[in-house]
């Protein structure tokens, strides 16, 4: 786990025009996924494009501490030589995950259904982030946990001899928790049920199909969607190309979009309809964003997306839009500043449980540049128009809160500078190094007071 004990502020001052082509990193989600199907798979699965980030290096690690054989090769290729479904290894030390939420959820459900005992817990961000969302079913399938109040990390989770199948409705809409529900179902005779009733991001879905599962998706009467797996499937190892995070892509999608004259492809980027809620978006506000070469990889779409400079408007973004898009409302907020008009963000509260309140920091951080906005328990309104910038943002150890803020500095009249870029690393270590390429001017807080 990286050490953010030492801070790095950055600066980031008004752009000349962005130009170039640029493939952002690996999906997050995804890379996640196939190192976790990986170690359940009988045999070799190979990886190219994995993100090698650091939320990613913990799950890969991880699945090293279950006794899977991860090795990343010098070609860049990652693979991974699995142990069938209900053959991890207990861990003989704490499983640390960093700043990974998605990782340390999607693994608790992987542990769920094997009769070990599994000591979990992560960083200053991630140990006050809850956990009971995803506890609550696995406790139900038999599994005995002993956390601290409010079901936070560190906690302990020993899995039991027979796991019980269940069905669980979603109570809250989570491609986090009904993932966790699905890999528990894994390792657990017949059949394990996920209803949800607002369809959420499919990944685990599509790629346990990939790898062999017996699983049915069927609608709902009422628009939500059935999830049925069989357990105790032999997996097959497969070969996965991740194609780039659309989470990612979204700051440099969004700076060509704000700064004027700029023209910028961004190449292979994930376009599962679960996934492209912020694009919809901008288009909607007037985005000039072209979809170029669509095509298809292990089940999922990609395509390469061209983004010129444009005048946008505000909108109101649907609430039922927010699961495909929760993780973007922070540079979607950056976007709505510039905005002629008012952009409304209706049902958003899962911001409040991200890396930080994300929902509070976002409106802190605009307010702090001179920004027009307000806040409701799960909604954010931004007025647009004019950026002084000139402010200083608290990122509270949020990648996304620092990158987005960034960007908000590449338009502002003002420089705006972040409290700490270091966890950008997490989920985009290339970030200022692409964004620079691309036309950016970044420098460090102390270089520039120096």
């Amino acid at each position: 786990m990286a050490s953010h004990a030492t801070a790095r502020p950055l600066i980031a001052r008004k752009s000349d025009p962005l130009k170039g082509r640029v493939r952002v990193p690996g999906d997050k989600s995804i890379s996640h996924r196939a190192l976790m199907l990986g170690a359940l798979a009988v045999g070799e699965t190979v990886i190219t494009g994995l993100l090698e980030a650091e939320d990613v290096m913990n799950t890969a690690a991880a699945m090293r501490a279950f006794g899977a054989t991860v090795i990343r090769g010098d070609d860049g290729v990652w693979r991974v030589r699995g142990l069938g479904v209900g053959g991890l290894l207990e861990p003989s030390g704490i499983v640390d995950f960093g700043n990974a939420g998605t990782g340390v959820r999607l693994t608790m459900g992987l542990a769920a259904a094997q009769p070990i005992a599994v000591t979990f817990t992560g960083d200053a961000s991630l140990i006050k982030r809850p956990m009971g969302r995803v506890l609550e079913p696995l406790s139900e399938m038999g599994v005995e946990v002993i956390a601290r109040s409010g079901g936070r990390l560190p906690l302990t989770m020993r899995g039991p001899r027979l796991p019980l199948p269940i069905t669980y409705r979603l109570p809250v809409p989570s491609a986090q928790v009904k993932s966790a529900v699905l890999l528990a179902g894994l390792g657990t005779p017949g059949v394990t049920t996920v209803i949800e009733p607002v369809f959420t991001r499919d990944h685990t879905e599509r790629m346990l199909k990939g790898f062999g599962a017996d699983i049915e998706i069927a609608d709902e009467p009422d628009g939500g969607r059935r999830i049925a797996l069989v357990g105790r499937p032999e997996l097959k190892p497969q070969a996965i190309d991740v194609p780039s995070d659309p989470s990612s892509a979204a700051f440099p999608i969004v700076a060509a979009t704000l700064v004027e004259g700029s023209d910028v492809t961004v190449e292979g980027v994930l376009m599962n309809p679960a996934r492209i809620g912020l694009i919809d978006t901008l288009l909607e506000m007037g985005a000039d964003i072209e979809v170029v070469g669509e095509r298809t990889t292990g089940g999922e779409r990609l395509a390469d997306l061209r983004v010129r400079h444009a005048e946008l408007k505000g909108v109101t973004v649907p609430a039922e839009r927010a699961p495909s898009m929760i993780d973007e409302y922070p540079i979607l907020a950056v976007a709505a500043a510039l905005a002629s008009g008012e952009t409304r963000m209706p049902g958003i509260g899962e911001m409040r449980v991200k890396e930080s309140d994300r929902l509070a920091a976002v409106a802190a951080g605009l307010r702090a540049n001179g920004v027009t906005c307000s806040e409701g328990p799960d909604w954010l309104s931004v007025r647009g128009g004019r950026v002084t910038g000139g402010g200083r943002v608290v990122t509270h150890l949020d990648h996304r809160i620092a990158m987005s803020f960034l960007v908000l500095g590449m338009v502002a009249a003002n420089p705006v500078s972040v409290d700490d870029a270091s966890m950008i690393a997490t989920s985009f270590p290339t970030f200022e190094a692409l964004m620079t390429g691309l036309g950016a001017s970044f420098e460090d807080a102390e270089v520039a007071d120096a």
